[in-house]
Order: C-alpha cells, then sequence, then structure tokens
C-alpha cells in the first residue's frame, strides 16, 4: 500500500491552521490565507465532512474546498466509519481538486460517538488502520492521506498503538491532539504525548494543543520532535499567530468586516448568523489591542444589535489607532 503513497507533503511552511467545525468554512480560510505568505502558513483544512452510509458527491466537496486558491494547500478532512463511503468520498474530494485528505479521529461530539466516527474509533486501532487502508487505496497515489487523532478517550496509554495504526494504514502524516476525547479542550495539553507518538512512527507528526503563541510554534517542535504544529483556537482571537507580525486594531477590525463581508456576499448567510459567528470570534480576540479592557470586550460581546457592531468596527477599521475607548 505504501508505494502508492505520494513522498512529500504539499505543506509550504510547518505552521498550520486546524480544521475546525463551525469555523474554517471557505470564507473564514480565505480572509486568513490572504493575509499570510506561504512561508508563514504552510496550509489550512476545511471543516470535516460527515460521511454516513453515503459518499459525498465531488460537488459538494467543491463547496467545502471552496472558488479561491492560494499558495498554501487546503486539505479535506472527511469523518466517517464505514470503509466504502468513506473511500468514495477521498476519491470524490480529490477529483474536486483536494491535495490532500484527512481523516478525523479526533472528534469528540456527541454526533460522531453516535456514528461510531471521530474519537469514538480510538478504542478500536483495528478499524482506523482499515479506514486510512481505504482512503489510500482510494488515493492511489495522487495526492497524501493523512489522520488526525487524539491521545486516547479516557486514557493516553493506547497513544502509540493508535498511532501506529494510522501509520499501518498508510497515513503520510499523523497529527496528534494531545489531549483524549474526555479532555475535549481543557487547558492540560500534554506535550510528551507528541513526542511519544514521534519516537512510535516513522511518518511526519504534526503536533497539536495549547499552542497560545508565536513562539509556541517553533518551542513544540523543538521539545517535541515533531515536523508541523497545528493551531486550532489561538488563531481565532489572533490570526497572525503564524506569522508573528502584531497588528493595529485598524487591521483587526478590518479582518472582522472582511470576514462578514464573506459570509454576507458569498454565502447569503442572514445578519443574525454572521453576527453570531463574528461574536464568536470576539470571545477569543486577542489581536491588535482592539479591546482597551475585558470590560469593554464584555460590553461587545452582550450587544444585541448587530448594525452597532458593525459600525464600532467600521470607526476602528478607519481610526488607525491601537486601543478604543472605554466609553461606548
Amino acid at each position: 500500500m505504501r508505494d502508492q503513497m505520494p513522498t512529500a507533503l504539499p505543506f509550504t511552511s510547518p505552521w498550520l491552521l486546524a480544521p475546525m467545525e463551525g469555523v474554517t468554512e471557505p470564507c473564514f480560510r480565505d480572509v486568513v490565507l490572504e493575509r499570510h505568505e506561504p512561508h508563514d502558513l504552510g496550509g489550512a483544512y476545511t471543516e470535516f465532512v460527515r460521511v454516513s452510509g453515503t459518499p459525498i458527491p465531488q460537488w459538494k466537496m467543491t463547496e467545502h474546498l471552496g472558488p479561491r486558491r492560494f499558495g498554501q494547500p487546503v486539505g479535506l478532512q472527511l469523518m466517517g466509519s464505514e470503509p466504502g463511503p468513506l473511500a468514495a468520498s477521498a476519491d470524490a474530494a480529490i477529483r474536486a481538486g483536494a491535495p490532500l485528505v484527512d481523516i478525523n479521529f479526533g472528534c469528540p461530539s456527541k454526533g460522531a460517538d453516535k456514528d461510531c466516527a471521530g474519537s469514538a474509533m480510538l478504542d478500536y486501532p483495528d478499524r482506523i488502520e482499515t479506514l486510512v487502508r481505504a482512503c489510500v487505496a482510494a488515493a492511489c497515489g495522487r495526492v497524501p492521506v493523512t489522520a488526525k487523532i487524539r491521545s486516547g478517550i479516557r486514557e493516553d496509554a493506547g497513544l502509540e498503538e493508535i498511532a501506529r495504526a494510522a501509520e499501518s494504514g498508510g497515513a503520510a502524516m499523523i497529527t496528534v491532539h494531545c489531549r483524549t476525547k474526555e479532555e475535549r479542550y481543557r487547558d492540560c495539553a500534554d506535550w510528551s504525548r507528541v513526542a511519544r507518538a514521534v519516537a512510535a512512527v516513522k511518518v511526519p507528526v504534526c503536533g497539536n494543543g495549547s499552542v497560545e503563541t508565536h513562539a509556541d510554534l517553533e518551542r513544540m517542535r523543538r521539545e517535541t520532535g515533531c515536523k508541523y504544529t497545528m493551531v486550532g483556537r489561538a488563531a481565532l482571537g489572533n490570526p497572525w499567530i503564524f506569522s508573528g507580525r502584531q497588528v493595529t486594531a485598524a487591521e483587526a477590525a478590518r479582518f472582522l468586516l472582511d470576514y462578514a463581508e464573506a459570509l454576507r456576499d458569498r454565502r447569503s448567510f442572514h445578519e443574525n448568523g454572521i453576527f453570531g459567528r463574528i461574536k464568536k470570534l470576539l470571545s477569543f480576540w486577542t489581536a491588535g489591542g482592539l479591546f482597551a479592557s475585558a470590560a469593554v470586550k464584555d460590553r461587545w460581546l452582550r450587544e444585541k444589535e448587530p448594525e452597532r457592531l458593525w459600525a464600532w468596527l467600521q470607526e476602528q477599521a478607519g481610526s488607525g489607532t491601537l486601543h478604543v475607548s472605554k466609553s461606548r
């Protein structure tokens, strides 16, 4: 099986934007990617595409990939539990133009549990191997197939076995989220788990979890031996974490406005839906000194009228100032 697998991953730098449900659809990815050179941000992923009993058609994969292309690759992530539909969906993703296919064994949601997909598979390394092998066979050497895992369900004793199962199936890279399923997104990520996976397999490992600053990107590689570092939630608060560039409040506000405009124009989101997406980012936001205090941030998170938030962001985008006034 391994001789069908491309040896080179297409990433343009070691830093990667994680797949995040409800976040990394094409509009968000585009406003992030267009602000980074390929040497700063090496690649991104779609939200996971759930595959149940029926393969996902090519046209739907095209929608997930979006119309724009950048210097960095955007991998298409799949999540499912049946080899046939998952493999057929991988083939459809490749025909739609995906430069790599990633298999999700990390999602801790109840929906994933119900379908015995995502992190629910972590207790069954043999099934992980079977699913990866099926997708590698479907890819037939056209693009690499990778796998994203958590460190276990309740505890991490089986981490090495899980990683080796993905490798045995033909995964070209394994991303290790260094929390267990039950730890979900708690602030308890253990980077030593990434180092254990590095020692257990021969393919490249990507580390994921508790990367908070630009300096953490290289620190994780240095401390664990992983080849790539993936950033999730920290990129919601500071999309420039990959380059380390310190942006102004005006640039931060413009990012949020551009994202809102893309959702409005390209996806025809209802205004309240756009408002919800932007406020979700604001709950994490740290970039550009956009908020002068926690109280100012809280005030805008409690805002009920979208027009007021848009007007405030427009004011910040045009001001070029580092901080906003504490008064409304």
